[in-house]
C-alpha cells in the first residue's frame, strides 16, 4: 500500500513537472515574440511564434526525458528493490552504475542494508535450527528414561541410573536455557553495567574451588600462580568467563592430568592464562571454536551445548578485551583472556 502511494506520488510530480515545463515554454515563446517585435520592431506572426513554441516544447520535453532517466527512474528501480525487501527477499541487489553520485551512494547503502539483512536471517535460520536439535536431545532423553522407569521389571540399581540420568538431561536443559537468556541479553545489551572494584585472583580461585567435584573425580592437579589484582568491571559477568574456560579445561583434560592458570599484569593489560594437557584444537576448529553451538569435539556433545565459549567470547568483547586460543607444544591448548588493565578506577574509589 505504502508502496503505490509512493508510486502514485512519483507519477504525480512527473504529471506536475510535465505541466509546469509547458507552462514555462509557453512563456518563454510569447517573451521571445515580444522581444523580436519590440526591440527589432520585427512582426510576427501566428508561424512563426507557432514554431518558437514548438522549438521551446521540445527543448522542455528532452530536459523532462532527462530528469526522468537521470533522477526518476534510479527512483523507480530503488522502490520496486524495497518492496522486493519488504516482502522478504533480501538477495536483491542494484547495481551502483548512476553517474549521479547521491543515487550511486543510496545503492550502494542499499546493497549494504540487504546483505546485512540476508546474513542476519542465515544467522537467525541457522540458531532456531541448532536451538531446535539441542532441546530436542535432552528432552528425548527425559522422555527415555521416564519411559524406562514405568517398566514393571526395574531393579533399584537400575531405577537409580534412570534417575540419574533424568536429573543430568534435566540440568543439561536448564544450562541451556539459562545461557540462551544470557547470550540474548548481552546481544541485546539488556544487561546492565554494574562494574565493581573486586580482587580478580580470588575470583579466578572461587571458579577453581565451585568445580572441585569435576576436577577431583578425574584426579587433575592445578599448577597456579596468582597475582594479586583489582579489577575494575562487572563481577558477575566475569565470573561466567573463568567457569566456563576452566570447566573446559576439566572436561577435556585427561585423568590425572595438569591444569595450569597464570594471572598476571603485563604491558598494561591484565593476562589471565588456562592451560590444559587435552587433545588440543585444529586450525580449522580454532576459527569457529567462539561461534554458536560449535563443538570441536563429538565425543564430548553430550556434555555441553556449544553456547560456553560463545558466551566467553561476548563478555570479555564487552569488557573491551580479547581472548586467545592456541595449541601448546607437547598436547593440549591454552586459552588466554587479556583485559585492559583499568588501575584509573582505583583513584577514584
Amino acid at each position: 500500500m505504502k508502496n503505490r502511494r509512493f508510486q502514485l506520488g512519483l507519477w504525480l510530480f512527473l504529471v506536475l513537472a510535465v505541466i509546469m515545463e509547458l507552462i514555462i515554454s509557453l512563456i518563454l515563446g510569447l517573451g521571445v515574440t515580444y522581444l523580436l517585435s519590440y526591440i527589432f520592431s520585427v512582426d510576427i506572426d501566428l508561424s512563426i511564434f507557432t514554431l518558437i513554441l514548438i522549438f521551446t516544447s521540445l527543448t522542455a520535453g528532452v530536459v523532462s526525458l532527462f530528469l526522468n532517466r537521470r533522477v526518476l527512474s534510479p527512483i523507480r528501480t530503488l522502490s520496486k528493490a524495497m518492496n522486493q525487501v519488504a516482502s522478504g527477499d533480501f538477495k536483491v541487489r542494484l547495481e551502483p552504475t548512476s553517474h549521479i553520485e547521491d543515487v550511486k551512494d543510496i545503492y550502494e547503502h542499499f546493497n549494504t542494508m540487504t546483505a546485512a539483512l540476508d546474513q542476519t536471517e542465515m544467522l537467525q535460520s541457522d540458531f532456531v535450527s541448532n536451538v531446535s536439535h539441542e532441546f530436542k536431545t535432552p528432552i528425548n532423553a527425559i522422555e527415555g528414561y521416564a519411559m524406562l522407569l514405568q517398566g514393571t521389571t526395574v531393579n533399584a540399581d537400575e531405577q537409580n541410573d534412570y534417575v540419574e540420568n533424568i536429573l543430568l538431561n534435566t540440568k543439561r536443559l536448564s544450562d541451556l536455557i539459562g545461557n540462551i537468556l544470557l547470550l540474548s541479553k548481552l546481544d541485546n545489551q539488556l544487561i546492565p553495567e554494574t562494574r565493581t572494584m573486586f580482587r580478580l585472583d580470588e575470583q579466578v580461585r572461587q571458579s577453581i574451588l565451585l568445580l572441585e567435584n569435576q576436577w577431583e573425580a578425574k584426579e587433575i592437579e592445578f599448577d597456579v600462580e596468582l597475582d594479586e589484582i583489582s579489577y575494575y568491571g562487572n563481577e558477575s559477568m566475569l565470573s561466567q568467563v573463568w567457569n566456563n574456560l576452566l570447566s573446559n579445561a576439566v572436561k577435556f583434560s585427561p585423568v590425572g592430568g595438569l591444569i595450569c592458570i597464570e594471572l598476571k599484569r603485563a604491558d598494561e593489560q591484565i593476562i589471565c592464562s588456562i592451560s590444559d594437557e587435552g587433545p588440543g584444537i585444529s586450525e580449522d576448529e580454532q576459527a569457529h571454536i567462539f561461534d554458536k553451538f560449535y563443538q570441536s569435539d563429538s565425543s564430548h556433545k553430550q556434555e555441553g551445548n556449544g553456547l560456553g565459549l560463545a558466551l566467553v567470547k561476548r563478555i570479555v568483547d564487552i569488557a573491551d578485551g580479547q581472548i586467545l586460543v592456541k595449541n601448546n607444544q607437547e598436547k593440549g591448548c591454552t586459552f588466554t583472556v587479556m583485559l585492559p588493565d583499568r588501575q584509573w578506577a582505583l583513584s577514584d574509589h
